[in-house]
């Protein structure tokens, strides 16, 4: 294989920060957008094309927010951005995040009352059994 062309999933994983298993996972839930070659072996090939693509997939789930549900429904809309930057997220999708976020915040506020109450009521007994 011409190696300036096809570049290894290894390669990719180390260009994109994100490991090897982490792109397998990609290639099945966006088998349109991503479809390596594979060599010898078995091994995972990828063109520059795929390339592009799967940094723009890592921009959106990572640095833009979007699930993977997000970023297949861009796929099957046709509204797949050529570069993560041309991404505008509409407004239903900006207060459905907000909502998302407010809820996790509060889920995690909540977790950490409870486990707060837990320690001074564990410590209150202690220093009663005393």
């Amino acid at each position: 294989m011409d190696n300036e062309y096809f570049v290894s999933i290894n390669d990719v994983a180390k260009r994109l920060s994100v490991p090897a298993h982490t792109l397998r996972y990609w290639e099945k839930q966006f088998p349109g957008a991503i479809r390596p070659v594979t060599g010898a072996g078995g091994r995972r090939y990828y063109r520059p094309e795929t390339l592009e693509r799967l940094i723009i997939i890592r921009d959106l789930l990572y640095k833009n927010g979007l699930t993977i549900a997000g970023v297949k429904k861009l796929l099957h809309d046709g509204k797949f951005p050529r570069a993560a930057a041309e991404y505008q997220p509409s407004a239903d999708t900006v207060q459905q995040q907000i909502k998302t976020n407010e809820t996790v915040n509060d889920t995690s506020v909540n977790d950490a009352i409870d486990t707060a109450l837990d320690f001074l009521h564990t410590a209150k007994q202690l220093l009663t059994n005393q």
